[in-house]
């Protein structure tokens, strides 16, 4: 699923987002939940959510405000703008930021469920995913299209899972497969196994973390799902010919 903060310093309206989004946006999940732009800044140092969902008028820091320094943290994070009906010249200023979306309060649900499928359209688009997670209905596939269906389902699973559990018994619960079938099946269909698949596409979720943001290289390990901060710089070394540092540099404007 994909990542949402929520910044909304009105405790009330930030828990009556959130149970919106559980249960009108399956393929999205809070998982932070901020009182304050200061508190938001502070979690984005070491968390990259996939979306953004901000107040524009809150203590100490407003909406625009924050909206701006995270941009600098990180341009391609999906911003959406909560606002009154006073506010306009703010959404007017926000929407110049580059935010997906500002919405009128009170919220209502279809409009928020509107812009929330705009943006798994092009979190699907950047991460490479083209259909839902879906369970074949039986466990043994011999057909040769139901086997590429199901090792994309696993890919794309693999994809939006890239710091969690992506263990072989994990995954294949979540396509109704038999552990060992699924590796025979992968292997078969793919030519790789599936644990290199995983490591290969943990690598990539390192290499544009670092790449696109300022996060400390130990964050970027757990983000791209590597447990040990020592072990991914090992592992880095070895694939890329570099450290994870050089390799961030490559990505820093000249002086």
């Amino acid at each position: 699923m994909y990542k949402v903060l929520l910044v909304e310093d009105e405790m009330v309206i930030r828990q009556g987002l959130r149970e919106l989004i559980r249960q009108s946006a399956p393929s999205f999940e809070v998982t932070g939940e901020m009182a304050s732009g200061r508190e938001a800044l502070s979690y984005l140092k070491s968390e990259v959510p996939d979306l953004m969902i901000t107040d524009i008028r809150m203590r100490e820091m407003d909406g625009l405000t924050l909206l701006e320094k995270v941009k600098q943290m990180y341009p391609e994070l999906l911003v959406i703008i909560l606002s009154g009906y006073g506010e306009f010249e703010y959404a007017q200023r926000a929407i110049r930021h580059g935010v997906l979306q500002y919405l009128l309060k009170p919220i209502e649900r279809h409009e928020l469920v509107s812009v929330l499928e705009r943006a798994k359209m092009m979190l699907d688009k950047r991460y490479g995913v083209s259909t839902p997670m879906g369970a074949p209905d039986s466990p043994q596939m011999e057909d040769s299209g139901d086997a590429r269906k199901i090792i994309r389902d696993v890919k794309e699973y693999v994809k939006l899972h890239i710091d969690g559990d992506l263990r072989l018994q994990t995954v294949a619960s979540q396509v109704s497969l038999n552990a060992t079938y699924l590796s025979q099946l992968f292997k078969g269909e793919t030519g790789s196994n599936y644990s290199d698949y995983v490591s290969e596409a943990r690598m990539e979720r390192a290499k544009w973390l670092l790449s696109h943001t300022q996060l400390k290289i130990y964050d970027v390990a757990r983000l791209s799902g590597h447990q040990s901060p020592k072990h991914f710089m090992l592992v880095f070394k070895q694939q890329c010919g570099m450290t994870a540092g050089e390799y961030r540099n490559q990505f820093s404007p000249s002086e």
